[in-house]
């Protein structure tokens, strides 16, 4: 499990969007987006079904994967969809995490994404009413008009409420829909609900950030429990596959965010399940008792020696352990297992970089420039591939590089300055010094923007950079 900035710009934008208009969310700096290849596909893989079966192109819709212990999920522009771990460990069996997701697919294909309409339908009624209490303090009547101003707030809220309430029923019709579309019974979403039902009489200060932004009432749950339970779905079960992946996913993130010793209670020796078995693994690891760790992966391998992650995980453990040439056997075995997972890649090149031998250079290149190509916004490839680069003493593409890993995350300045500084130690009109100039106007810039740069700076000769290039 990894914590990257891949999605930093458009994170900050989604978890603003979480906020609504009737409370404030966490301060997004203190979220991050986890990457995590196995908890990915599974998600992926319970969900492109109910993409598909409402009309959503399964690959162009992403699933975000959000550190942070409160219950909360939010859908934002571009198709993005973000999943607290908190949301997660709090659904007692995959079908409840199906719903959720069936729900806030809901939102996007429904286009209430950000909440554009709730924010507008709270603003025109807290307008107006401000409009009538200055028109009565214009009139004479001071704390009538007094009375109004006062009030503006309260009116917008509500209408703003109103909407949103409307939209949630939209999004709950809309992902039960796609649910019997795909053969899964809709009774996850309602029991996901029903066990929170209590939120609908707290304060907004106590309720989860979810249930603050998505409005929840009994008529809603009774509604949507009379819809599903007509469906013919609705009787499915989880088969005990889905059982174990969801055992599986709450005892990763269990060991990877909780305490250690927490986990080693949580998952004592007693329990021999395999979910047990791998979270004290990781576990231990944490905790600095890396022997037992990786022979605790090492039996687990022992079972199943064609699971890239059970690979990947004791590539992580030598390698934190600063012994990367041993990690990079077993980063290279999860990466031949499952090659179409670039985060698999980018652990294989990072191993390959951090043992110091030139002679590794070229193939971590080639790791990371496959990974790229899989992921072009993660900034964790292009971040190592402009140190591959420096290191083999390439400044172009180095800068390129860098250009690429502001570019991802929405850093566009940044993003121009090193383009520019590439475009200057690159071969005019080849495919790199074109990557260049296309981020420097992706990023706003001109051709007059440039050819003025190159005045000012005299038409300096190709391979010269400015200062602090």
């Amino acid at each position: 499990m990894t914590w990257l900035t891949r999605h930093a710009a458009r994170f900050v934008g989604a978890a603003a969007a979480a906020s609504l208009v009737l409370a404030a969310a966490a301060p997004a700096a203190a979220q991050s987006a986890i990457r995590d290849t196995e908890i990915e596909s599974i998600i992926h893989e319970w969900s492109a079904p109910v993409f598909t079966g409402m009309g959503l192109e399964p690959s162009e819709v992403e699933i975000l994967l959000i550190n942070d212990a409160d219950l909360n999920a939010f859908a934002t522009r571009g198709r993005i969809m973000g999943l607290n771990t908190g949301l997660i460990l709090r659904t007692r069996n995959p079908n409840e995490l199906l719903g959720v997701i069936a729900h806030e697919a809901g939102h996007i294909r429904n286009r209430h994404t950000l909440r554009d309409g709730a924010q507008n339908a709270g603003m025109q009624p807290m307008l107006m009413t401000m409009a009538l209490g200055a028109l009565a303090i214009a009139a004479g009547a001071p704390d009538a008009g007094a009375v109004l101003l006062g009030n503006s707030q309260y009116f917008g809220t509500l209408s703003a409420l109103r909407y949103m309430t409307h939209q949630e029923g939209e999004a709950d019709n809309t992902g039960a829909q796609a649910l019997e579309a795909a053969g899964e019974s809709g009774r996850g979403l309602v029991s996901f609900f029903e066990n929170f039902r209590s939120q609908e009489v707290f304060s907004d200060a106590r309720r989860y950030p979810y249930f603050r932004s998505h409005p929840l009432s009994s008529d809603r749950i009774e509604n949507l429990r009379r819809f599903v339970a007509e469906q013919p779905n609705y009787e499915n079960r989880d088969s005990p596959e889905r059982m174990a992946q969801h055992a599986l996913v709450l005892a990763k993130i269990h060991a990877f965010m909780d305490n250690p010793g927490t986990s080693l209670r949580d998952y004592p020796e007693t329990d021999v399940s395999l979910p047990a078995r791998y979270a004290r693994a990781i576990a231990w690891y944490r905790d600095g008792q890396t022997d037992r760790a990786l022979a605790a992966v090492d039996a687990l391998l022992t079972e199943q020696p064609e699971n890239p992650y059970f690979w990947e995980l004791k590539g992580q453990i030598l390698f934190e352990e600063g012994r990367p040439e041993e990690a990079i056997g077993a980063h290279q075995r999860s990466v031949d297992i499952k090659p179409d997972a670039p985060l698999l890649r980018i652990n294989l090149a990072h191993a390959l970089i951090e043992t110091h031998d030139a002679a590794r250079l070229d193939a971590a290149v080639d790791q990371l420039k496959r990974a790229a190509a899989m992921e072009k916004d993660n900034s964790m490839a292009w971040r190592l591939l402009a140190q591959a680069y420096a290191s083999q003493g390439k400044e172009g593409e180095a800068r390129l590089a860098s250009a690429e890993m502001y570019f991802a995350s929405g850093a566009e300045r940044q993003a121009t300055q090193f383009a520019l500084r590439a475009r200057d130690m690159l071969q005019p009109g080849s495919a790199e010094w074109t990557r260049a100039m296309d981020i420097v106007f992706a990023s706003g810039a001109t051709q007059d923007d440039v050819d003025d740069l190159d005045r000012r700076n005299d038409r300096r000769p190709q391979g010269v950079i400015p200062a602090g290039g």
